[in-house]
């Protein structure tokens, strides 16, 4: 009587770490992509509060001019209804404020980051409704790397 052989060929062990080989070569870089955007994900969030109240501000007649229509008069901490400059973290900068309403996020050059910008320009119609661009010389959109906003 033979005996059985038991366990795995070499040819099958190859060709299982090949196919881990080739999913490892597609999975590492969406990985370190996907966590690039998590990153920048907290750029983009520090400028909710300060949206928030340019649109309130806006809204209650502090920071329009209905002749344009226009923006004005918007500063950090303006009317009780701007928040503050938001603080700096591990992966913010800056959160900058024109009196037009223009908003830059700046990010740190740590953890992938590479001071890249997020520009918001807000755009009002004649009823002080506010809508929000990301402007095209924001620098996160030109990142060789790839897009990351």
């Amino acid at each position: 009587m033979q005996q059985m052989q038991k366990g795995f060929t070499l040819i099958e062990l190859m060709i299982v770490v090949a196919i881990i080989g080739i999913l490892a070569a597609v999975a590492v870089p969406a990985y370190q992509n996907y966590t690039l955007k998590a990153r920048y994900t907290e750029v983009v969030n520090a400028t909710a509060g300060v949206k928030a109240g340019i649109e309130v501000c806006v809204q209650s007649g502090n920071c329009f001019d209905p002749t344009g229509p226009a923006i004005r008069n918007v500063a950090f901490s303006a009317f009780g209804e701007i928040p503050a400059a938001p603080n700096a973290t591990p992966l913010l900068t800056s959160v900058t404020v024109a009196a037009t309403g223009n908003i830059t996020a700046t990010a740190t050059t740590a953890n992938g980051l590479n001071s890249e910008t997020y520009i918001l320009d807000p755009v009002v119609d004649a009823q002080g409704r506010v809508t929000w661009t990301v402007n095209a010389a924001s620098t996160c959109r030109t990142r060789a790397a790839g897009a990351i906003c």
